[in-house]
């Protein structure tokens, strides 16, 4: 099923279908795992119909380990309706007397336990069949709604973190400029107090390496384009949360970078301020389908 939805992997689900001999009940459970994970619950009556349930599960979700259960429950009305089957009964009393002795007396609750000896009301095996895989498919609808409800949930998360992350890019490149000239305005202070028989241009050019290494232009503009790539992800939907997960990576990269090229403390606390912003985002992407 296409979808334009940020969804969760975490949701449940349960449906009820009447059919006229009982009632198919389905719950579903899903938690967040890196490929499609189903697990089915199924009674000996429904084991046909497993390779179209799963067919019906890959179409609608992408990712998770989902837990699936069935039940299927015998109408109240069919207690009234018990039928013995005499004849075996017969057979089965025939054939205890022949072993039984006087201190093992036959019991009749053990008669009836014995398969075949109370008939099972007849199931119109086409109609159960529908009740099943209707009952799927409403309980599968809940838990693709709960996934898209959770999954706007962390998507309005991330976006707040992306604008807390281009608020720390947004200071520090204001900063930058000021912070490279009195970088350099001090290196070259110490420089010529100290080294004042070093030839000048020597000193200009030391100056200049160490104000590249300081320079995190690059760092920022890459930060910029992580934000409006994550935004343009969450916008498009989808399974996108391995896509996530890599821009996650890529934003850390940029933050450990810009750490280690930090001169000045304000750089330091933005790094900083970043490294918690992206870990945030990181621990909510790994629900994200």
């Amino acid at each position: 099923m296409a979808n334009n939805k940020v969804r969760s992997m975490t949701a449940f689900g349960r449906a009820e279908v009447n059919y006229s001999t009982g009632t198919a009940v389905w719950e579903m459970r899903s938690v967040n795992h890196r490929y499609l994970e189903p697990h089915f619950r199924l009674p000996e009556a429904a084991r046909a119909l497993e390779s179209k349930l799963r067919e019906t599960l890959r179409k609608n979700l992408s990712r998770g380990k989902v837990e699936m259960t069935l039940n299927l429950k015998a109408s109240s009305g069919e207690v009234a309706g018990i039928e013995i089957n005499q004849a075996l009964v017969n057979e089965l009393v025939k054939a205890a007397q022949q072993v039984a002795t006087e201190s093992q007396p036959l019991n009749p609750l053990e008669v009836l336990k014995w398969p075949g000896v109370i008939a099972e009301p007849e199931t119109d095996a086409e109609e159960q069949a529908s009740a099943i895989l209707d009952g799927f498919k409403q309980a599968l609808k809940q838990v693709v709604e709960n996934r898209e409800r959770e999954g706007a949930e962390l998507a309005g998360f991330i976006e707040a973190r992306l604008a807390g992350i281009n608020e720390q890019v947004t200071t520090v490149r204001a900063l930058l400029p000021q912070i490279l000239q009195n970088q350099r305005e001090k290196l070259k202070t110490r420089l010529e107090e100290l080294l004042e028989e070093i030839d000048k241009d020597r000193i200009e050019q030391e100056i200049a390496l160490l104000a590249q290494k300081a320079d995190v232009d690059e760092e920022l503009d890459r930060l910029d384009a992580h934000i409006t790539e994550t935004r343009r992800v969450l916008k498009n939907g989808g399974p996108i949360g391995r896509r996530l997960d890599f821009l996650m990576q890529e934003f850390n990269r940029e933050a450990n970078t810009l750490s280690s090229k930090a001169v000045v403390t304000d750089t330091t606390q933005a790094a900083v301020e970043l490294k918690v912003l992206i870990e945030q985002m990181r621990e909510q992407v790994q629900n994200i389908e």
